[in-house]
């Protein structure tokens, strides 16, 4: 049975990557935060789950993890690894805390390399694995990891920052067989989107944007409700993951015309566009 460990496993995509992968005859290890979690999952799925125990930021307890995960391989490679582990934090640029900011690059960009490393020599990254099928590494990124959007510049940078290490990793892996696939998804039925009802935006009630933060704070939870459910995602990183001659990038998005013109429209024109229906006109 091919192995695949998957981060951020509780809920949404790493989820619906848990459902569908182990649907498919994969074990995957996944890992969660909470011990309540790794419960629930391992009842839920039952002999193909196995949890584990850290936080992508927690370097000592990723390293413990691998060596757990290796101990139980005996000496086989993994299949994959699904960094998928995220969070959002979203607020105008010029008002967000620093603290939230170093968050949000600690665990989006910082964590993926930490688990990477750990795990790299499992998926056949040594000079000691020859011989042996080497394994893929899936990297959760974003349509945002291409596109910009306001309030949410924290989440964009750290997703721009994750597509430039993907594809810088992606080509010194290549020494080693391992394959480094981008998987950017639109918006997706997941927690993430649901606790955008959740945000508290009175902190930026004293700023010209406040009223352009409930629009988007609307637009969101909008957004959520015609998501794919994650799922979708799963059965794309099967795909990445078996796939003869994956791709290096999957985009999955309900708006595929929208997240087209905003990639190929002229930047002055789409930043215009934007500007008149979130009211960020100078005067407005």
């Amino acid at each position: 049975m091919k192995s695949v460990v998957v981060t951020g496993a509780s809920t949404g995509i790493g989820w619906g990557c848990v459902k569908v992968l182990t649907g498919k005859g994969f074990h995957v290890y996944g890992s969660v935060r909470k011990q309540a979690d790794a419960d629930r999952l391992s009842k839920e799925f039952g002999a193909a789950f196995t949890p584990l125990l850290f936080d992508v930021t927690d370097e000592a307890a990723v390293h413990a993890a691998a060596r757990e995960v290796a101990a139980k391989l005996g000496g086989e490679t993994l299949a994959g690894l699904v960094n998928n582990a995220g969070i959002a934090n979203p607020g105008p640029l010029l008002h967000v805390g620093i603290d939230s900011f170093r968050q949000q690059m600690e665990v989006n960009v910082t964590g993926q390399l930490i688990v990477t490393q750990a795990f790299a020599q499992l998926l056949g990254a040594t000079p000691d694995a020859k011989g042996k099928t080497p394994g893929r590494i899936c990297m959760m990124s974003s349509v945002g990891g291409k596109v910009g959007m306001p309030f949410v510049g924290p989440y964009n940078t750290s997703k721009f920052a994750l597509e430039g290490l993907s594809e810088s990793l992606r080509r010194e892996l290549m020494i080693y067989g391992v394959d480094v696939i981008v998987i950017a998804p639109g918006a997706i039925a997941t927690p993430i989107w649901d606790k955008a009802d959740a945000i508290d935006v009175s902190r930026y009630a004293n700023t010209p944007f406040a009223k352009s933060l409930n629009m988007v704070k609307g637009y969101m939870l909008d957004m959520g409700k015609k998501g794919f459910p994650p799922e979708r995602i799963g059965e794309i990183v099967h795909t990445a993951l078996t796939a003869a001659k994956p791709k290096t990038r999957y985009i999955a998005t309900p708006d595929p015309f929208g997240n087209w013109m905003s990639n190929h429209m002229p930047k002055r024109m789409v930043d215009n566009t934007i500007a008149k229906r979130l009211g960020l006109t100078r005067g407005s």
